[in-house]
């Protein structure tokens, strides 16, 4: 599984989760039940993922739908991560 993006965003994790369902993509929320062990600190930011060979037509759904920044941010956010934590 290939990470899509991350975030604290309940909303955002629930829109994409419906749109990845509605093009067929199955896609999985790392870390989602992290936020009871950390107390809904928000450090600690749930992972969207998705099968390795849907990464491509999972970005391109994102991108038709609007999200293309939250791909950019994210992506930027990754190049400051330590390379263990990179996806």
């Amino acid at each position: 599984m290939v990470e899509l993006l991350r975030t604290n965003d309940l909303v955002l994790i629930s829109f994409i989760e419906a749109l990845l369902a509605g093009a067929g993509i199955e896609c999985f929320v790392a870390d989602q039940y992290m936020s009871a062990v950390e107390g809904s600190l928000g450090f600690l930011p749930r992972r969207i993922l998705v099968a390795d060979g849907e990464t491509t037509r999972a970005r391109q759904v994102l991108r038709d739908a609007g999200l293309e920044e939250e791909l950019k941010r994210d992506e930027r956010e990754a190049r400051r991560r330590p390379a263990f934590q990179r996806g």
